[in-house]
């Protein structure tokens, strides 16, 4: 149990002082011969107490026996020393269970916690040695930190206090007075040691120990710090979230904040430590060579600085997590520790600056007294700084910043309260911190933007040469020594693995439009008219002071700066306003007081007094804030769990799928399932919540633990000739191109007549020509006078040599939209055709002297003249680029699809590529191999009909970012919100697709720029979505579970569990706009739940009886039901009002019903049937037989239907040859009926896979989705 429970705030209290008979033998030596020398003794671990400090009432007899035995003196002497392996203690010096154990036998199961190096320990809570003095010192605090070879960490805070050494083992007998006293005094210190890190917290634990420990006698000290001790174990560790603890430990209000998330540490600590010790540059080198893995050593005269610095400098790292070794404290004999050979971060006193720097070599000595940063061999820092582009905008940030608390409450009037003051500087210190933190990511993400652009996420590659080349020279040597080190390789996996932290947060929020639209589609990158003009103003201003501009404050959000390397390095666009802005919200729940005795039933009544604390206080939010909910829950759940109500502690975290799955405890919410008592599982499935959560976990422990992929490669050319398979990978790694079919044809035209193996040679030559490429496209320079011409969006991504032309000499151009000549002499503009315009295009030859030269000639509609190059022997390729380029421009525009044009782009990139490389007399036949548009259209007719080409708008790629197309199971449309945050995204009305795998992407319905890549919603498939007010959507899978997304934070963390198979459908009761409260789901076993969604509670259940139910839709308040071989009405009891069922014929061909759509007004049902090729119209009132059957054309049968104003649509399945084939591919049909006039008024044709799912955006547009072979979602025009 004590792997899965979380631990309370103390995990063990060591009290470490000078054994009693050192003290003894130094007492008398002093007084005997006056010895003027200080003297110095060795710490010893003289007590450890650890949890539990109470047991069951069956021990109570056993602990009385001992009681007497644990009251002890510290000076007492010790029957033995401690062993070489320091757990476990003799018995007489841990307290555990109430008491000592009485004989070493019984001490052999008494636990140290074993995180602890009790050998180490001693001397980390004396680091400055341990002193006899002639008068009595002030109380000092110190912080430590532990790390276990698996990298957990443990803290630590000491408190030092001295008390006066007396002659003699005991001077209290029998309540009598002292016989003498000394004048020498020895410390003592008390070590709280804890999981987690609240320095501040447990300091002022201990500062009101130190108010016991002032006026208590000797021989209580240990009563009062093991009470004190067996406090803080009643205390839990909040839950991740917005909820603190609060309680109470005279004199003190102490407060516990809790972590962010899982995945971050409690920050109890002033982050604005290092920058009261460090100026912003000399912070900006350490972070540097942190960052670096260099051995990093700080310095100060103060103990206690050492850890809050170094621990603050750990966090300003985030999410980049220190992997080295880590002490922040090391005491005088561990010095030695100096000299490891790996990168480290450790911390000194200052008195051993000089002797640290003249014994060691390349160490980075960092003076915390006086703000100086050094090395061992020099006095000054010779390492690569951060960029200065983010190094600036970090410096302009930090001084902006109000760091002293005293000018901050120059106009407040005094605090007559110390518990109030105190209040008043944490609420200041919480906001400040705040701030801090976001300037730190900024700074990271400044740094380290760029990364995801050269990752590979199929292959889990990183392109740390291209990287690198689009850094600036004097960045070059900073970045290739990060890359190089564990810490960036961490952050790497966690970038693979789309980890949707604050880094990822902040990324993706401060993109560019131009960023978002660029990530839209895979092209080659090449820069725009825009980063290019962009570029040369840059030249003649201060490059640096606008490499990040639009994170500066003097700079609108409406600017956009780009440079010749960074191109792709986005601004961060967060206002100076957005940066002070207050941390979240957080609620503060105060625990009870502390129980005047620490007895076994006193405990228990504390524990019972907080569950129902917890109740009371889940009462007060549950139609308030779900996410507070779950934390009570969550803290409701453990406390039960401690007092061993198990079937409470499971109903508890049962309701944290409702809450907040986040944090639902996996591994305790197991162990808890797995020691029910056998009463106790029987009464467990009498209870449906628990008899579900328990079938839940057994199920998810069924599962084989597929161990996640972590590794990454960085990528290396091949070695050994390739076959085609391993080609597809080797170009899919090098970030060439993704489409496999793409790199079949490339596959072919580069083994052209050849055996059908690429040899490691030729793949290096083609793959170097390929950067070569995209390394001379970043040079281009085009005069203004051009760029002026030219839409921002365009990019050059072909020039030709100098040619004589009909126009003139120049450069013939291409961009993705148009072919331009840029003459020569005079640079000019002169513009040849745009794509779409060209008419024809063929090879020619042209006179000159007694020679023919191979020229192209352009025919474009609208001109009459007709355009001649001679472009000699580059005249064939160029006929295929055009030819290309042309071709895929019209099929897009057909098509409304902008992705061909990207394909028909990329295909003549490897065109380029193919004839760069082989260099024979067969290059052209192998490149034109790779002109895909230009054959199909003669092959295959591509053409689409007039009323598919007005009726369709636009198409988008949901899988545009993963290796193959994905099936579109179903398409959800929220509307725009015209009251909320400042967030722009939030704003905007949204698309919600559900792919295969459990994958949601999230599209932005204003632009159709993709919003969230992948929220990953279970593993199965997904059937059905439903959003709700705004603020949620709900998604029903094959796994049984409705997932919940918050629409704010686009996550997924909660779910409803009670259906027991496989969801189908979901409906809302939209009478009520403004409150949507009635929501019902189904399963496919007939059983049909209504929702109170605000709660998320059950509000009836009933059962319909059939095969299987598909889908429910709720009309007027009356539900119909999808049941296969029949359309059911529902009255409000739940019993069936009215059956429509197959009809003969259909039944006999063992048919189902699809989709159903219903028209009250009308009295309308009208019906489809996957396999049917009609459309069947019945009247309810009549529900026996259908009045009406439409016959599809060229259809076999209805996938989906929608009604859409006075209009049906119907998703339907092609037949094989009719609407035209596509490589095989099967393309389906939509089509729009007429209700009235019961004829099918227009037939669309725009997908080349099935229809699986259709959506209406505010019955303006609908949306179609299409099955895996195509994959793609169509954007068509209600009229």
């Amino acid at each position: 149990m004590a792997d899965y429970l979380p631990s309370s705030l103390l995990e063990a209290c060591v009290v470490v002082g000078a054994a009693s008979d050192k003290l003894q033998e130094v007492y008398q030596a002093i007084n005997n011969n006056g010895t003027p020398e200080p003297v110095w003794l060795e710490p010893e671990v003289l007590y450890v107490l650890a949890p539990p400090f109470v047991s069951r009432p069956q021990a109570e007899t056993k602990v009385q026996r001992s009681h007497g035995k644990w009251r002890r003196s510290f000076l007492r002497k010790k029957r033995e020393q401690l062993p070489s392996a320091a757990p476990p203690l003799s018995p007489d010096l841990v307290y555990t269970d109430g008491g000592a154990a009485e004989e070493r036998g019984e001490s052999d199961n008494v636990s140290v916690p074993k995180d602890i190096d009790l050998m180490a320990l001693p001397q980390l809570c004396f680091p400055g040695g341990l002193q006899v003095t002639r008068e009595q010192k002030e109380e000092q605090f110190h912080f430590l930190v532990f790390t276990d070879v698996f990298g957990n960490r443990t803290h630590g805070v000491v408190l030092q206090c001295h008390r006066p050494i007396l002659e003699g083992t005991s001077f209290y007998q029998n309540g009598a007075g002292p016989s003498k006293f000394s004048k020498l005094f020895s410390a003592y210190s008390f070590c709280v040691i804890s999981k987690y890190p609240y320095f501040t917290a447990i300091k002022d634990c201990l500062s009101c120990l130190l108010i016991q420990l002032r006026i208590c006698r000797l021989s209580e000290m240990e009563e009062r710090v093991k009470e004190f001790a067996a406090k803080l174990t009643l205390v839990p560790v909040p839950p991740p979230g917005q909820l603190h603890l609060m309680f109470t430990l005279r004199p003190l209000t102490i407060i516990l904040p809790s972590r962010e998330d899982k995945d971050h540490p409690a920050i109890d600590l002033d982050l604005h430590l290092p920058l009261l010790c460090l100026r912003p540059q000399q912070l900006l080198q350490v972070l540097s060579c942190l960052l670096q893995e260099q051995q990093v050593v700080l310095f100060s005269a103060d103990w206690a600085r050492l850890t809050l610095v170094a621990e603050s400098l750990l966090l300003f790292l985030q999410p980049l997590s220190w992997q080295h070794p880590y002490v922040p404290v090391l005491a005088r004999s561990m010095l030695d520790f100096l000299m490891a050979p790996t990168a480290f971060l450790m911390g000194c006193n200052l008195n051993h600056f000089a002797e640290v720097a003249a014994e060691t070599d390349d160490l980075i000595l960092i003076n915390l007294d006086n703000g100086s940063v050094s090395t061992s061999s020099s006095d000054t820092l010779d390492l690569p700084d951060i960029p200065p582009a983010a190094a600036n905008c970090f410096t302009q940030r930090c001084q902006l910043l109000q760091i002293h608390f005293d000018l901050d409450q120059c106009h407040h009037a005094s605090c007559t309260d110390v518990n109030e003051q105190r209040a008043q500087r944490r609420v200041w210190q919480q906001n400040l911190n705040h701030d801090i933190q976001r300037i730190m990511l900024e700074l990271i993400v400044n740094i380290f933007r760029d990364v995801s652009i050269h990752l590979n996420y199929e292959h889990r590659v990183f392109h740390s040469e291209e990287f690198l080349k689009t850094r600036e020279p004097a960045e070059q040597l900073f970045y290739k020594m990060v890359l190089e080190t564990h810490i960036f390789h961490s952050f790497l996996k966690d970038r693979l693995n789309k980890k949707m932290d604050n880094f990822a947060r902040m990324e993706l929020s401060t993109r560019s439009e131009t960023q978002r639209m660029k990530a839209m589609v895979e092209v080659p990158r090449r820069p725009t008219m825009q980063e290019i003009q962009a570029r040369r103003s840059s030249d003649t201003e201060n490059r640096l002071s606008k490499r990040l501009g639009m994170s500066l404050p003097n700079l609108g959000d409406d600017q956009t700066i780009s440079f010749q390397r960074n191109t792709l390095l986005n601004r961060i666009v967060m206002s100076d306003p957005a940066l002070r802005t207050s941390p979240k919200a957080v609620k503060v729940f105060k625990l009870p007081d502390f129980p005047a005795s620490l007895s076994f039933h006193s405990v228990q009544s504390y524990y019972s007094e907080l569950i129902q604390q917890l109740g009371k206080a889940i009462f007060s939010v549950q139609n308030e804030s779900s996410a507070q909910l779950a934390r009570f829950y969550y803290l409701r759940g453990f406390i039960n769990t401690l007092c061993s109500r198990r079937l409470d502690a499971l109903s508890d975290f049962q309701n944290l799928y409702k809450t907040d799955t986040a944090i639902f405890p996996t591994h305790l919410v197991t162990w808890l399932v797995d020691s029910l008592h056998q009463d106790e599982r029987q009464q467990a499935h009498r209870r449906p919540e628990l008899k579900r959560l328990i079938l839940k976990i057994k199920k998810d422990n069924e599962k084989s633990m597929v161990q996640p992929d972590d590794h990454v490669k960085k990528f290396a050319l091949p070695r050994k000739p390739l076959h085609q398979d391993e080609f597809v990978r080797c170009v899919q790694e090098c970030g060439i191109v993704k489409d496999v079919a793409t790199i079949h044809r490339l596959f072919d035209a580069l083994t052209d007549g050849k055996p059908k193996l690429v040899n490691p040679e030729l793949f290096r030559v083609f793959y170097t020509f390929w950067k070569d490429m995209e390394d001379e496209a970043q040079d281009v320079n085009l005069p203004s006078e051009v760029i002026n011409h030219l839409d921002n969006s365009e990019c050059v991504y072909k020039l030709s040599s100098c040619v004589k032309t009909s126009r003139g000499v120049g450069k013939i151009a291409m961009t993705q939209k148009r072919l331009f000549l840029l003459t020569e002499g005079q640079p000019g503009f002169l513009d040849i055709t745009k794509f779409r315009d060209i008419q024809e295009v063929k090879i020619t030859s042209a006179p000159f002297l007694l020679l023919r030269i191979p020229s192209l000639r352009i025919q474009t509609s609208g001109r009459p003249e007709v355009f001649e190059a001679n472009l000699k022997t580059e005249t064939e390729l160029w006929n295929l680029v055009v030819k290309e380029m042309c071709a895929g421009r019209k099929i897009a525009d057909q098509h409304k699809d902008p992705q061909y044009m990207i394909q028909a782009l990329t295909n003549v990139l490897l065109m380029d590529a193919v004839m760069g490389c082989l260099q024979t007399q067969r290059s052209i036949t192998a490149a034109s191999k790779l002109a895909y548009f230009d054959k199909i259209k003669n092959e295959v007719p591509m053409m689409v009909s007039k009323t598919t080409s007005e009726t369709l708008k636009h198409k988008i790629n949901p899988s545009q970012d993963l290796a193959e197309p994905q099936t579109v199971h179903v398409l959800l449309y929220t509307p725009g919100q015209l009251t909320c945050d400042d967030s722009k995204d939030e704003m905007n009305p949204k698309l919600w697709v559900a792919l295969s795998g459990g994958k949601v992407v999230v599209f932005d319905a204003a632009s159709w720029s993709m919003l969230e890549d992948c929220i990953q919603v279970g593993e199965s498939q997904l059937n059905c979505m439903m959003g709700l007010v705004q603020e949620q959507v709900w998604i029903g899978s094959q796994d049984s579970v409705i997932y919940i997304i918050d629409t704010h934070s686009m996550s997924c963390n909660k779910q409803l569990t009670e259906h027991r198979h496989e969801v189908t459908g979901l409906s809302v009761d939209t009478r009520d706009q403004h409150n949507s409260q009635l929501t019902y789901s189904c399963s496919c076993d007939g059983m049909i739940l209504q929702w109170d969604s605000s709660s998320l509670k059950v509000k009836r259940q009933f059962h319909l009886s059939c095969d299987h139910l598909s889908s429910i839709q709720i009309h007027d308040g009356i539900l119909w039901c999808c049941c296969g071989d029949s359309i059911v009405e529902l009255k409000k009891t739940g019993t069936p009002q009215r059956r429509i069922t197959l009809t003969d014929d259909l039944r006999s061909m063992s048919s189902s019903f699809s989709s159903f759509v219903v028209i009250p007004e009308r009295e309308q049902l009208w019906t489809g049937c996957a396999d049917s090729a009609e459309l069947c119209l019945w009247h309810t009132n009549n529900p026996s037989h259908p009045s009406k059957r439409i016959l599809l054309p060229g259809t076999s049968g209805v996938t989906c239907m929608i009604r859409v104003k006075d209009q049906i649509w119907l998703g339907c399945c092609g037949q094989a040859g009719v609407g035209g084939q596509c490589d095989g591919q099967l393309r389906s049909q939509l089509l729009v009926v007429d209700p009235e006039n019961h004829t099918v008024a227009k037939e669309l044709h725009a997908h080349s896979d099935s229809i699986q799912a259709l959506c209406s955006a505010e019955d303006r547009y609908i949306l179609s989705g299409s099955a895996r072979l195509d994959g793609k979602i169509a954007i068509w025009k209600v009229e």
